[in-house]
């Protein structure tokens, strides 16, 4: 049975596969193969930060989250020139390292509650980043470019009402505000995912940023699925403690 299921799914992949290829030329292919591998990059680097943070070996502490700050700026305003790739892929990759550096903590804290808070965390986010992925490539090109302006609207939103909620402290509304970023991080997935196609299409081959967009993207939902998480796991806790 593990070996039909394994066949099935291998067909599924190779039927998936083949689709993208007719319905992608060549150079979009090409870019989009270098976008995730370099986002993979980022994204070892920061498991490393936070591996680090965790045994203690590197604790950079408020200087990670300055250093994080810097670097996305950075990033953003040095711009591809065609000669400077490397030095923009070590920015990012940097960007990844201290992005884990400041995740460690956090990851520490829900590890020693339950490790498998975590894993979960993890796992689901990547199965929803590779599923809402292959949504935005299937779907007609530019069908979701639309919902930029209102995401953006969404997040400011949710600034707000995190500023206001600073002063009252409901549980309620921070988990409002950790759902509602969950579902807005997804939907920056379809777009971003869109948008980068438009733009190689239009003769933007910037991968260091279309990487950065869509790791901006996993890095947000992945640290806000552990908070979800970890809030639901301690008011468990909670109510069993009241229980007894």
């Amino acid at each position: 049975m593990a070996a039909a299921l394994a066949r099935q799914i291998s067909d599924c992949l190779r039927t998936c596969i083949d689709g993208l290829n007719d319905r992608y030329e060549p150079p979009v292919r090409h870019h989009l193969s270098k976008v995730y591998m370099i986002m993979g990059g980022a994204a070892a680097a920061t498991a490393a930060g936070a591996v680090l943070q965790m045994d203690g070996f590197v604790d950079l502490g408020m200087l990670a989250a300055v250093l994080t700050l810097l670097l996305a700026a950075t990033l953003h305003f040095y711009k591809d020139v065609g000669n400077n790739y490397r030095t923009r892929l070590g920015v990012l990759h940097a960007f990844g390292f201290f992005s884990g550096q400041t995740l460690g903590p956090l990851l520490g804290y829900v590890a020693s509650i339950d490790a498998g808070l975590v894993v979960a965390a993890l796992l689901g986010t990547v199965v929803t980043f590779l599923t809402l992925s292959l949504i935005a490539l299937w779907s007609a090109q530019g069908k979701y470019l639309f919902i930029g302006g209102s995401l953006v609207s969404v997040i400011n939103t949710m600034v707000v009402l995190g500023l206001v909620n600073m002063v009252f402290n409901s549980f309620a509304v921070q988990m409002l505000q950790l759902l509602v970023g969950v579902l807005v991080v997804a939907a920056f997935v379809v777009y971003d995912t869109q948008d980068i196609v438009r733009k190689c299409r239009s003769g933007d081959h910037d991968a260091v940023q279309h990487a950065m967009d869509l790791f901006f993207d996993i890095l947000s939902m992945f640290r806000r699925v552990v908070l979800i998480l970890k809030h639901r796991h301690e008011r468990a806790h909670k109510q069993r403690r009241k229980r007894r």
